[in-house]
């Protein structure tokens, strides 16, 4: 025996709402997923870099919206992706590689929830005097005011290794302002000497030498005769060329460390595998190249160097998937 259904006029209704639904939901535009990436101070190559690749990846993927945020720099930026307040930022390998010892200054902290993405620059280390100072080499800064960047930043705390290693650190008066503020103090008079510690050309020291005559001190020499590079390994020897800034017509051989991109762990490895791979494309890397010379280091053959940690998961499906061999410190 079959029973005959009666026609429900409210459940028919509640059908075709449930259907008219489904369908605006199937049109409707993906909702962008907000991150966000900490950057550097003002007029900084790590904020540059920060706002380049949000930029980029904001208007290039959809389901994205990546908001750059200003910070004092790498080690805060550090500290943030590793407390999940930021989900991606620019961090020297120095930094990474001492978080995750409990080795930072002042700081036995572990920072292990972080996760390397690419390397994106050499940052070498300017250290910037007025050519009427007198001051041509880096002993002559004892007793001089010196501005190192702001408390908490990478520059700060790459200053502080440096001049620890050249035995200087205890004579100087360390002086805790952003770049651009040192370069016009620099200008001034206020200081004696500034400490730059960013990809070049750098903003902030086109901006010391914009009306004054600059010089910019040799630092290997000195960081070769004291103990940086047996302290730091993660240091290496850099040439910043003749004519990079107004004046100095001379190469400048200094030393640097690496920035890289960092990400956290929470960060969904499908999404860091996408991100990876729309930044090292042809157009990505123009994009940034078109936004700091410095990002002409960055190719698909460079993308690990530098990295002294683990690699995020998507990071590392991307690399592998082009030609990288991840080391051990990676994996």
């Amino acid at each position: 025996m079959t029973l005959t259904q009666r026609f429900n006029p409210f459940r028919a209704l509640a059908s075709l709402i449930l259907a008219a639904l489904a369908a605006v939901g199937m049109n409707a535009p993906v909702a962008a997923e907000p991150l966000t990436f900490s950057g550097g101070p003002d007029g900084s190559t790590f904020q540059s870099f920060s706002e380049g690749l949000a930029s980029r990846l904001s208007s290039s993927m959809e389901g994205v919206d990546l908001s750059s945020l200003a910070s004092a720099g790498s080690v805060e930026n550090l500290r943030r992706v590793d407390a999940g307040d930021a989900d991606f930022g620019i961090v020297y390998a120095g930094d990474v590689y001492l978080g995750l010892q409990g080795k930072l200054d002042n700081d036995p902290r572990r920072y292990r929830n972080v996760r390397a993405v690419a390397y994106l620059y050499g940052a070498p280390a300017h250290l910037i005097v007025l050519e009427g100072s007198g001051i041509t080499g880096v002993t002559q800064l004892a007793g001089k005011k010196v501005a190192v960047g702001e408390v908490g930043s990478g520059a700060a705390a790459s200053a502080r290794r440096f001049f620890e290693g050249v035995g200087l650190w205890d004579k100087i008066e360390p002086q805790y302002i952003g770049n651009n503020q040192g370069a016009a103090a620099l200008g001034e008079g206020r200081l004696d000497a500034l400490w730059v510690f960013a990809g070049f050309p750098n903003e902030s020291v086109n901006q010391a030498a914009n009306g004054n005559r600059i010089r910019l001190l040799q630092l290997n020499e000195a960081a070769e005769q004291g103990t940086l590079f047996d302290d730091h390994p993660y240091y290496a020897t850099v040439i910043i060329p003749a004519g990079t800034y107004p004046g100095v017509d001379y190469d400048v051989v200094t030393i640097q460390d690496s920035a890289l991109w960092v990400a956290g762990p929470h960060m969904d490895k499908d999404r860091v595998y996408q991100l990876t791979g729309s930044i090292y494309s042809p157009e990505g890397l123009a994009y940034l190249h078109r936004v700091h010379d410095a990002a002409r280091a960055m190719t698909m053959a460079s993308g690990l160097n530098g990295v002294v940690n683990k690699v995020h998961e998507g990071a590392a499906r991307f690399w592998t998937e082009n030609g990288l061999t991840l080391a051990q410190i990676q994996q």
